[in-house]
């Protein structure tokens, strides 16, 4: 039986965003970036003094890789970007899929070998529109397909696991990935069916023991379980649908959470009135910086 805690953290930000998504930690510039996908902006937190900017986007991102100090790779509806962390200017590094698709760039996240895993889903969330697809420099491949809402990507510290779900779905699976090249050696099989539970797998983030922080989208909670799928624990969040956590800080040792109001009419915003604000978790964690993405 997984123990149960309430929310002992805070508000990182409290601007609500329609769909905040894709948060990572940036070790060398010590800040925090995170999107809402709708609002077609990217969020930098600065962690010496708590501020919060926004970078307005000309596409829809939805995940952010540092690559070294100067330059960031952000994935999005128009394909994968290279973003200078100085001036914000974007080059096109890489197509994703074509825009007739009617698609965007969802959930991903960085496998150890500095490769990227990233899943797209159609625009109106049409089921089987989009696929998972794994990155290396610029080669792009698709590893599954038909995927509706991609979430949950994720990678054991060793890099021989990955996680992943479709939400329409809600199965967390797991597969056996080649620790080198980050691409999948086997088939994908169930690790959690969450059918009968409340709400759907969001995003997901691995730690140092190989325990998977999921946070539950309608279900106002992080969830945390081992590598054999054992619910070991679920944290209370002040708002129900929460999308996706990180971890963060020079050791690693804190956990951010997005949400979004995505989805919500005016009188489910004002019965869940922090629908959209980014929070931190506010407990001691076993975290992981993410690896850079190797061009």
């Amino acid at each position: 039986m997984a123990s149960q805690h309430s929310f002992a953290g805070s508000i990182l930000d409290e601007e609500r965003l329609e769909l905040g998504e894709g948060p990572t930690y940036d070790p060398v510039a010590n800040c925090l970036w995170w999107f809402d996908i709708m609002g077609r902006s990217l969020k930098q937190h600065e962690l010496a003094d708590g501020t919060t900017r926004s970078h307005a986007l000309p596409f829809m991102g939805s995940v952010i890789a540092r690559i070294d100090g100067k330059r960031h790779l952000i994935a999005s509806d128009q394909g994968l970007f290279l973003r200078d962390s100085a001036t914000g200017a974007l080059s096109l590094h890489a197509e994703l899929e074509p825009a007739s698709r009617g698609t965007r760039s969802n959930d991903g996240r960085l496998h150890p070998s500095g490769t990227l895993w990233i899943g797209t889903m159609g625009k109106t969330a049409a089921t089987g529109a989009g696929a998972i697809y794994h990155v290396a420099g610029t080669t792009v491949t698709r590893i599954f397909d038909a995927v509706s809402i991609p979430n949950a990507i994720c990678f054991s510290p060793d890099g021989s696991v990955g996680y992943f779900t479709d939400s329409k779905v809600n199965q967390l699976m797991r597969v056996p990935v080649d620790p080198t090249t980050g691409l999948p050696t086997g088939p994908a099989s169930v690790l959690v069916d969450g059918r009968d539970m409340p709400g759907v797998f969001d995003g997901s983030v691995c730690d140092a023991n190989g325990h998977i922080w999921n946070a539950r989208w309608d279900g106002g909670c992080l969830d945390r379980y081992d590598a054999q799928g054992n619910h070991i624990a679920r944290y209370a969040m002040p708002a129900r649908r929460v999308t996706c956590p990180a971890f963060f800080g020079n050791n690693a040792d804190r956990l951010m959470v997005t949400s979004c109001w995505e989805g919500l009419d005016a009188t489910g915003r004002e019965a869940d009135n922090l629908a959209g604000a980014t929070f931190e978790l506010g407990i001691a964690v076993k975290g992981r910086i993410e690896p850079a993405f190797r061009l």
